[in-house]
């Protein structure tokens, strides 16, 4: 594979650049197994809608085409956005209070996500793989506490799982 940089000039980074070294969606570390893709995501509707919207140069234009966003210049988000129209989500400050938000991505882990599928490759891989894998527990639960295929058990549960690219709908 050809090396590509990439440079990030968006409302949370400018100027931070880093380098595809693998095919998109390929090369995956064997732990890391994810149900569905970024553009997927955003199309069923995570995060209120509210994520990405400045970064549309940064990834394919085609993972924007159906995604769910909150109107730009809008403040705030819609959890009506969100595929089980609920908010799942944690303000930015709270991650950030929990050390969970790194210099290399801003927005967290779903910022992780999308650049690790385009094929970049960093150090900080291993710890946000270690808390995807931790988000199985919400699995447990929902297989505990739910009939299968009751969309309506559980459903921030449910929402938060759509976040990290676990399909809880089939669930």
């Amino acid at each position: 594979m050809k090396r590509k940089k990439i440079i990030v000039n968006d409302k949370m980074q400018k100027g931070y650049s880093y380098t595809l070294t693998k095919q998109v969606g390929e090369d995956f570390d064997d732990e890391f197994t994810p149900e569905l893709t970024p553009k997927e995501m955003l199309e069923l509707g995570v995060f209120g809608g509210r994520y990405m919207r400045d970064c549309k140069k940064e990834f394919p234009k085609e993972w924007f085409k159906k995604a769910k966003l909150h109107p730009e210049g809008e403040s705030g988000h819609s959890k009506e956005l969100n595929y089980f129209k609920i908010d799942a989500s944690l303000p930015l400050s709270f991650w950030i209070k929990k050390g969970w938000i790194y210099e290399e991505d801003p927005r967290g882990w779903f910022q992780w996500y999308c650049r690790y599928y385009m094929g970049r490759r960093i150090e900080q891989d291993i710890t946000q793989i270690k808390r995807w894998v931790a988000m199985r527990r919400h699995i447990g639960q929902i297989k505990k506490n739910c009939m299968n295929g009751d969309l309506s058990c559980r459903k921030k549960q449910r929402q938060a799982l759509l976040h990290w690219a676990y399909d809880s709908r089939k669930m």
